[in-house]
């Protein structure tokens, strides 16, 4: 296969039906949004939107870690198709500035994080007074929260946003300084991230339910985010391959995705078991609570996720064959993408929602219909818009990286 087969120029044209759907799940997603409001159901939809805005910024922070880790091992297989991770990584700062903006706003109306956010809870004496929390304020305290937001959703963007420029200045001036610049700067982002992620997923997430912890649980978080952005990248592909472009992307370009898909699918799973069954055999109180509130009132939901992001992989990628079949690759990611909602949805929604989807013995629950739906079709268009309109600016091929000829000859 010889590179004067493609069209290593050719651009992806952001047209058609595509951008009509995705501003039409904008839409959807922006009146899912007013609809909960106007019904008053102001605690479900700040859920709803952190669970998206996360999501959002998480497959976006894991763009740019794909980047990094190409990067830093020097690899070669994927020198082809790193436009699509960069398109994710320029969408960052964006994704950054919803779920900013979305803990600010649900701190502020008291609609998320009121389990260590409320004052009261810190005056020794009152009615509200909670010891736990006050013991944990030194860090849970809302001016350090917001400000390690910030620090570490910014160096993330600082980095996603420089890999895809450096990646830019050479396709115009060739050579190896800004291939150097991005390993040199991979390295140092990569220890950034690796010891901040599992301190973001504590806040954003853990922080829910301020009362229990798990030292796992930034791990689990971690494994989550990063196969979402490995399914991500694969739907991407190809889709775009079906849609005649990047046709240089071969069954060998599928395989090594499906590996990683495969993989770290059964890693998420060794740190969801890992972290069930210390608990349950622990047998703590303090501890058996989060599994108890997830098991008893979102049953259902605790075993489609693992059907979906345990079962559904293992089965259909263990096979070789199946890897490096586009339509199963695609499917199996689809399945891959909607179990992490699943998965995001138990982490959040029993920490605002203690008594799941429906009534239970009188007691509100989250419920679970157009608002739900509505807020994760925004964000989905959302993404779409943000992503193809980032990829759509370059050429699809890095013309002048180093490895970019051994990523055409790829051939497992």
């Amino acid at each position: 296969m010889g590179t004067h087969h493609y069209n290593l120029s050719e651009q992806f044209e952001f047209t058609g039906k595509v951008k009509i759907l995705s501003i039409v799940g904008i839409l959807i997603g922006v009146g899912a949004i007013a609809y909960g409001f106007i019904s008053d159901a102001h605690e479900r939809t700040f859920a709803n939107l952190l669970l998206m805005a996360y999501y959002f910024a998480c497959v976006c922070m894991s763009g740019a870690f794909f980047l990094a880790v190409q990067y830093v091992a020097q690899a070669g297989w994927s020198a082809s198709i790193l436009r699509v991770p960069q398109a994710m990584a320029k969408t960052l700062p964006i994704a950054v500035i919803i779920l900013l903006a979305v803990i600010g706003l649900g701190l502020y109306t008291h609609n998320l994080y009121h389990h260590w956010a409320d004052p009261e809870l810190l005056v020794e004496g009152g009615a509200k007074y909670d010891k736990l929390i006050a013991g944990k304020s030194a860090f849970l305290n809302i001016p350090f929260f917001m400000g390690r937001q910030i620090v570490f959703l910014g160096a993330y963007s600082f980095f996603a946003i420089k890999f895809a420029q450096w990646s830019g200045q050479e396709d115009l001036h060739g050579g190896l300084d800004y291939y150097r610049k991005g390993f040199k700067n991979a390295c140092i982002f990569l220890v950034i991230y690796g010891f901040t992620t599992p301190i973001f997923a504590f806040d954003t997430i853990m922080s829910l339910e301020a009362h229990w912890f798990s030292t796992m649980f930034g791990w689990y978080n971690f494994a989550a985010m990063w196969v979402s952005s490995l399914a991500t990248i694969a739907v991407i592909i190809i889709l775009l391959r079906k849609a005649g472009y990047m046709q240089w992307v071969n069954n060998s370009h599928l395989h090594n995705l499906g590996q990683f898909i495969f993989g770290f699918s059964i890693f998420w799973t060794y740190v969801w078991f890992s972290q069930f069954l210390l608990i349950y055999y622990a047998n703590m109180s303090e501890e058996t609570v989060y599994f108890y509130k997830r098991f008893n009132n979102y049953e259902s939901w605790f075993y489609i996720n693992l059907i979906l992001n345990f079962l559904t992989p293992l089965l259909l990628l263990m096979d070789r064959d199946n890897k490096r079949s586009e339509n199963i690759l695609l499917t199996v990611s689809i399945v891959v993408l909607c179990g992490h909602w699943v998965d995001y949805y138990q982490m959040i929604m029993p920490g605002v929602f203690e008594f799941g989807p429906k009534v239970i013995d009188g007691k509100p629950g989250s419920g679970f219909g157009f608002i739900e739906i509505g807020i994760a079709l925004g964000f989905i268009g959302l993404f779409t818009y943000t992503v193809l309109s980032a990829l759509s600016k370059k050429a699809l091929a890095p013309k002048n990286h180093p490895f970019l000829q051994e990523s055409l000859n790829h051939h497992l």
